[in-house]
């Protein structure tokens, strides 16, 4: 149970630090993930870059097309299929909440001496791969 308090007090302290910007984990995680491959990509393959469902795509990119982060563009080797594209807002907004959530983890982690972050790292590491 302490785990789970622990993830979920946390993401919501990520989640709070990126408000200001208007983003969540989840958008940024879209972001990020549309920054890193340097080039529009179909909402199929962002749905499986994510591994999530290709509504649950659509739907957030419906939002960061709302808050002008995203914009569709047609795919031009498939007429039926579009590709989604960071703007200049979005690349802007996500540099910054990168700042916020870096000083939130800074933050969150600031009582800890040295020794202890690389044991809580490892401790991490080994519950993501049992759980994976």
């Amino acid at each position: 149970m302490a785990l789970l308090n622990a993830g979920a007090e946390v993401e919501a302290r990520l989640e709070r630090s990126l408000e200001p910007m208007g983003l969540s984990l989840a958008k940024m995680g879209a972001l990020h993930t549309l920054l890193e491959a340097d080039e529009p990509i179909p909402l199929g393959q962002l749905a499986e870059r994510l591994c999530c469902v290709r509504s649950n795509v659509t739907q957030l990119v419906d939002r960061l097309e709302a808050d002008r982060l995203v914009r569709r563009v047609p795919d031009p080797a498939d007429r039926r299929s579009v590709r989604a594209e960071v703007t200049e807002e979005g690349r802007a907004r996500f540099a910054a909440a990168v700042g916020a959530r870096e000083a939130a983890e800074a933050e969150l982690l600031s009582g800890f001496a040295d020794d202890e972050l690389e044991r809580l790292a490892g401790w991490c590491l080994r519950v993501a791969e049992r759980a994976g």
